[in-house]
């Protein structure tokens, strides 16, 4: 038997979570460590938060783009040339980066936040009412019968 990985499919999308939970569970997908790392998280029902480990960037190197259902997360540190240091040992990345998450339908981006190294960006899933399931009502007993619709009929000339 085949085994897929599933993982980076997993780790790059958010709002798709029984459909992910339910082929973790068949599958038995294993993550796969990444640059820069992050967590996804739920926050409450329809929210969720991406935090990204960017030490080293500000809010300059940073750029976060939502396009269709995409949303791309670019760092690219400025060499500061005033600081012309020897490094010995370089242990903390300075890469610049590009990062994609797939967003499901309806997933939207409410803000982002950078503190302490960690920039958090907060989704929210707003699904539009007519998208939402609705209760039918049924009635016991025979169906009514359709109410007749009276007019004056008016004979072609």
């Amino acid at each position: 038997m085949r085994q897929f990985d599933l993982a980076p499919l997993y780790r790059s999308t958010v709002g798709f979570d029984r459909l992910f939970s339910a082929l973790d569970q068949f599958v038995g997908a294993e993550s796969v460590p990444s640059y820069p790392p992050y967590n996804i998280e739920r926050t409450g029902e329809n929210a969720y938060r991406i935090t990204v480990a960017v030490a080293g960037f500000t809010e300059a190197d940073l750029s976060i783009e939502v396009k269709e259902n995409a949303l791309t997360l670019k760092g690219e540190r400025k060499a500061d040339q005033a600081k012309r240091v020897e490094v010995l040992h370089q242990g903390i990345a300075a890469r610049g980066f590009e990062r994609r998450f797939q967003l499901a339908d309806y997933v939207q981006v409410t803000g982002a936040v950078l503190e302490n190294g960690l920039l958090h960006i907060d989704l929210v899933r707003e699904i539009p009412e007519a998208k939402k399931p609705r209760q039918i009502q049924i009635a016991a007993g025979r169906p009514a019968e359709a109410p007749a619709i009276e007019g004056q009929v008016q004979q072609a000339a």
